[in-house]
């Protein structure tokens, strides 16, 4: 248990370092895009009033979002701008202009070493040496 809870601590402040470097991190971004740069965009494809009654009482609370990239087709936008942008497989969809140059940052988190070792300590303890 005590294991546990520390590995849980740890996550967590390493979780509040990784938003204050991540902030940090989006105030460099760039705020502009040229014709054929690859942006991501946004757009509000159901108001929150708007979404079916099935959904869980949470969900229906939000919006939902539309998130996508493609090159833009207006001559220029700056963050926030509604424009135009082709995808990857050639629709072209309007939306607001959220980020330039957006990459694949895809992750499961920072490692949390405590909890690296759990499974060869359970064994010890019940007495099971197989690796």
């Amino acid at each position: 248990e005590k294991i546990i809870h520390s590995a849980c601590i740890n996550y967590i402040k390493k979780e509040e370092k990784i938003k204050m470097h991540a902030s940090a991190l989006y105030k460099e971004v760039r705020m502009k895009a040229n014709k054929g740069d690859w942006v991501r965009i946004k757009k509000i494809v159901l108001h929150a009033g708007e979404r079916s009654s099935n959904l869980p009482a949470d969900t229906q609370k939000v919006p939902l979002e539309m998130w996508d990239k493609g090159f833009l087709l207006d001559e220029s936008a700056s963050l926030g701008d509604w424009i135009r942008v082709r995808t990857i497989i050639g629709r072209e969809i309007e939306g607001e202009f959220v980020q330039a140059d957006p990459g694949y940052d895809v992750n499961y988190g920072p490692s949390v070493n405590e909890t690296l070792y759990i499974g060869r300590q359970l064994r010890e303890m019940l007495g099971d040496n197989h690796e």
